[in-house]
This record gives structure tokens, sequence and C-alpha cells, in this order.
């Protein structure tokens, strides 16, 4: 007898603004039957904030939440909180009312943190009893109180690819550019949606893939603001040590005055940086000195994690209602470049996938 599908949702309560929480045991609780019985599990986040980690790199990081609290503190010591922000200058945000500015937080550092250091809204683990589970949130304490979080869980057996294309997507001729593949202009969700519909497809999953040939360019799933993509990520991408100084804000505000010291402060705190990464992998000295000799100058595309690949869980939410892409609010596909394409335009494979 086969075993369908199961999908479950969980709420989270953070208790600080950067957490790493265990959902082994909440996920067993919820389930129906024996998850064991499941030989994989996607986990969906709905927050641009809030997620996960590859499998991989856990497995890398032993599973342990120390090495991985050191992981993510490395990117966080690179986005400081309550630096130059464009993203937090509330009066620049013209797409929020007034009412809206007065309790929208302040949380530029997460979204770069959560774009820097790989973190995804949607992962696919094989399922493992003697591993845990992490939701790494990163804004769940602001000063306007705690979040509700909200996290979906898919456990199936199999699967099967049923439709596969690739597609071209327009770019500027700028050499730093990101485009909102969620923009109604483009298409692309209207299209998907249309698949899913004509394969009906109950649950699954949706991945986004940059073409093998594409280079210097990458992936995430974020909030697609204008001043966070066009402004603080460029910057970040010009620059990834843009936003560390000396604890922040006297030299952000006024480098010119002291560049020297500037300098010496940037690549104290990188090499501060650089030995936490080494650290929470288990590297050795030597390789670490290598890999700092060939870095510490090296553009934000070396030191930063972007994907090149995204996922959406695909979902009916148990019962006879429409399939649709299960996202949040905020979260937006996101193809960024770093370096112009020849053709103005990157080339992307859209893989949908059933699951059974």
């Amino acid at each position: 007898m086969t075993i369908q599908p199961q999908e479950i949702s969980l709420d989270i309560s953070p208790e600080y603004r950067f957490e790493i929480i265990d959902i082994t045991n909440k996920i067993s609780e919820l389930i129906n039957g024996d998850k064991n019985r499941y030989q994989k599990t996607t986990y969906c986040s709905f927050h641009t904030t809030a997620g996960y980690l590859d499998q991989n790199l856990c497995s890398r990081l032993n599973h342990q939440k120390e090495k991985i609290r050191s992981y993510i503190t490395a990117f966080q010591q690179l986005f400081p909180i309550n630096a130059n922000y464009r993203h937090d200058v509330m009066e620049l945000r013209n797409e929020l009312s007034e009412a809206e500015r007065q309790v929208e937080p302040k949380n530029a550092d997460s979204h770069l943190t959560f774009i820097g250091s790989g973190l995804r809204n949607c992962v696919t683990y094989r399922n493992n009893p003697d591993t845990p589970v992490y939701f790494i949130e990163l804004d769940g304490v602001s000063e306007h109180g705690h979040r509700t979080r909200q996290t979906n869980a898919m456990f199936y057996n199999d699967e099967e690819v049923v439709f596969q294309q690739k597609i071209r997507v327009p770019l500027s001729r700028h050499p730093i550019d990101s485009i909102n593949l969620r923009d109604p202009k483009l298409g692309y969700l209207e299209k998907l949606n249309e698949i899913l519909s004509k394969y009906e497809i109950e649950n699954g999953r949706i991945d986004i893939n940059l073409d093998p040939i594409e280079r210097f360019a990458g992936l995430t799933v974020n909030e697609y603001e204008t001043l966070l993509m066009t402004h603080d990520l460029v910057q970040v991408l010009r620059n990834p040590m843009k936003f560390m100084g000396e604890k922040g804000k006297y030299l952000l505000q006024h480098p010119s005055k002291i560049p020297t010291r500037t300098k010496e402060y940037a690549k104290y705190d990188f090499v501060q940086i650089f030995n936490e990464l080494m650290d929470s992998f288990g590297m050795s000295q030597s390789v670490f000195e290598k890999l700092l000799a060939r870095v510490i100058a090296l553009p934000a595309e070396k030191f930063l994690s972007l994907k090149r690949n995204i996922s959406f869980l695909i979902s009916n939410n148990g019962s006879n209602d429409t399939t649709k892409i299960v996202q949040g609010r905020y979260q937006s596909p996101i193809l960024v470049q770093w370096k112009e394409s020849p053709s103005a335009s990157r080339a992307l494979t859209l893989t949908i996938t059933r699951y059974k």
C-alpha cells in the first residue's frame, strides 16, 4: 500500500531575535503516524528573515547548534544591526503607510544575513531520526515585540519530474542588478500556476536553477523592497565589508576622516569572521591561512553564499482546494547579478516535481 504524502503546519514563537530552533520533536507531535515511514521531507518557511540551511551544510557543521550559530554569527558581523542601511530609514519607505512605518522593524541586517549566509525558504532533507532539523530565526524579536512564525513540512517517499523548461530572464546593462521573478509583468508565476493545473499536481516542488553556463549571478528568496535590493544589497555586492567597521556608526558615517584606521579595523574584523567560519567547519590553521591570503581582497561573490538554485513547495493543503505555490506574503524569487551578462539576460531552468 502506497503511503500518501502528508503535510503539517507548525507555528513558532521565538524567544530571541536570533535563535536556532530544533523543531524535530514538535514535528513528531503533529504528524499523523510515524514520520519514519517517510524517506524525505520538504520544509518551507513563510518568511524572509527565517529559514533553513541546506542539509549538506548542516552535515558539514555536524548538525551542532553551536557550530551553526558560529556560522551565522560570522555573517551577522558583516551586517551589524543598526548600520547605515537605506532599508531602515522609514521616511524613505514610500510603499509603507504612516501607520505601517510606526511598527515596521529595522531589520535590513537580518535580510542581508539571510541572503549572504545562504539561508533558504525551502529545503528538502533526507530523513534521519538521529539528526535534528533547525529552523533559524534572525528577526524574532523587535522593539515592537515578539513575532509568530510559520513553517510547513511535507513528508513523502517518492517523486517524479513532470515538467521542465529553460527560460531567459532579461536584465539591465548595469553590472550589478536584481530582478523580482514574481513580478506580474514577467508572467512566470501565472505560467507556473497554469502548469500545476494542467498536470493536476496535488503536492510537489518547484525548482528554479541557474544554467551551468551562467557566471557572476545567484538566486535567493527574500523581500523585494526597493531600497534593500537597489541600494543595500548593491553596496554589499560591491564591497562585502561595507556595513562592517569599528562596531560601526562613527567610521561608517565618517570613513574619509580616518581611512587608514578604517582599513585596519575592517581587515581585523574580516580575520575574526574567517576564524569563526574556519572553526565552524573544523579547518586547520594552514588551510585557513591559505584561504585568507586568497580571499581577503576578493569581491562579494567569493564570500557570500548566494545560491544557484531555489525552491518552493507545492501543496493543495490536504484538501480539494486548488493547488498553489506555498510562499509568504513578502517572499519573492530574486535573480541577482554582480557582473553584466553579454546577452543582457540570464538562462534559468524551471522544474516541477510531483510527490507521491
